[in-house]
């Protein structure tokens, strides 16, 4: 599950090792994204109304990834990880929180650059593909 930042870094091809992982996939990899994701995206562009070319990078982004309904089974996960979270001291922002939270619904790895998110241990596993091309 690729989160915002690393999309947004795919799209201003500000990360060809993320791109190159990206395109690598094998058929039984799937890349998909969080409607939380998709959200966050359109926001951003449309904070840039004159931005056509970065909106059409997302639209044909969004036809080439699976994007992933928010639905009940995110909606447990969120409540469990947030009440750890404030618990341990150690809270992220709220669309991250319900980024972490799908991926840990679906025992996903998520694909990010945010440091953030190393401390959700709940999350099978997380890896930075702009410096990490194993997975």
């Amino acid at each position: 599950m690729l989160d915002t930042n690393t999309v947004s870094r795919i799209l201003k091809g500000k990360s060809p090792a993320t791109r190159a992982k990206l395109a690598a996939l094998k058929a039984n990899e799937i890349a998909c994204i969080s409607a939380i994701t998709e959200a966050e995206l359109r926001y951003g562009v449309a904070r840039r109304p004159n931005s056509h070319t970065l909106l059409a990078s997302l639209e044909a982004f969004f036809t080439k990834i699976q994007i992933l309904p928010w639905g009940r089974d995110e909606a447990m996960a969120y409540g469990q990880l947030r009440a750890k979270q404030e618990a341990s001291g150690k809270t992220l922002g709220n669309l991250d929180m319900l980024i972490a939270a799908h991926a840990i619904a679906l025992g996903a790895i998520l694909v990010t650059n945010d440091n953030a998110f190393a401390h959700v241990p709940d999350l099978s596993a997380t890896v930075n593909w702009a410096t990490d091309l194993s997975l």
